[in-house]
């Protein structure tokens, strides 16, 4: 099955969980999620199948959305409430206007640096299989774009918050870090992706609903057209010979061509096979054959 399936993933699972659920329900073995879920989260999944893999680099920039909650009054060492607690409990002394205030010193571009317990690669080895190990973790900063860090309300020691950051951002460092600026630490409760680049929750469904269109036959047919995705890349129809020429990753003339820099092209109106690069004029070089 090639395509794009969108979940919304429940919590008390790995994303890699979830793709081993996709696995057994569509017999495809190749599949990949666009930006991992911590367990504790629930939200917004996008994971492509079949050859559409080959389309993941294309998501890699994707912006993403949250509401979720931070407590307040100790921090743990996976930044998040599944961790151990790093330190004796302190009360949290600050209002709500004085934690936005507090909040509002992350917007736009900071390093971050990543929770020990993460998915980060270390020399090719994920970081939290590290940290589970007791060995040191080298984490380093990154620089990330943080679009919004509002606190909506607070209630005892607990806060809500809307976030959007951009890819590769970490929620939970964010928690962390602001309740270490509180002076009392701070932990990630609660988190739920909203969106992932343009993929909302609207857009998504459940695993039970997906076991059930499976079964039936019917999954492939529910998922986004194949012309919606990657609506920045204009789409094209080639007829079967320029087609031919693409599987081949020979350089293609396609007059329908506007100037955006990159093309999907389709044989059909639903048979993607390929992403093309403009190299001059109306002229077409694949840069990714799909098939």
């Amino acid at each position: 099955m090639n395509g794009l399936l969108v979940l919304d993933k429940p919590a008390g699972m790995t994303s890699h969980d979830v793709v081993n659920r996709v696995r057994r329900a569509t017999g495809e073995k190749s599949i990949g999620h666009l930006g991992t879920l911590d367990p504790m989260a629930t939200g917004v999944l996008p994971l492509l199948l079949g050859k559409w893999t080959r389309l993941a680099q294309f998501f890699s920039s994707a912006e993403k959305g949250y509401t979720g909650a931070i407590r307040f009054g100790f921090a743990t060492d996976t930044y998040d409430a599944e961790g151990e607690a790093a330190g004796e409990p302190k009360p949290l002394t600050q209002t709500l206007d004085e934690l936005r205030v507090l909040a509002r010193g992350f917007h736009g571009e900071i390093e971050q640096t990543p929770p020990a317990f993460s998915a980060k690669k270390i020399n090719g080895v994920p970081a939290h299989k590290l940290a589970r190990q007791g060995k040191e973790v080298p984490v380093k900063p990154a620089k990330i774009h943080v679009h919004r860090f509002e606190l909506t309300s607070l209630e005892g020691d607990t806060a809500r918050f809307v976030a959007e950051v951009s890819a590769g951002g970490y929620i939970r460092s964010l928690a962390h870090d602001l309740g270490a600026l509180a002076g009392c630490g701070a932990h990630l409760t609660e988190l739920r992706r909203t969106k992932a680049g343009v993929f909302t929750l609207e857009q998504t469904m459940t695993l039970e609903r997906m076991d059930e269109l499976a079964a039936t036959g019917e999954l492939e047919a529910a998922l986004p057209h194949p012309r919606t995705i990657l609506p920045e890349m204009p789409s094209v129809t080639a007829d079967m010979a320029t087609a031919g020429r693409l599987r081949n990753g020979m350089t293609v003339n396609l007059p329908e061509f506007s100037n955006a820099p990159l093309v999907k092209v389709f044989e059909g109106q639903r048979h993607i096979i390929a992403i093309g690069k403009r190299v001059a004029g109306t002229l077409i070089q694949p840069t990714v054959v799909i098939g």
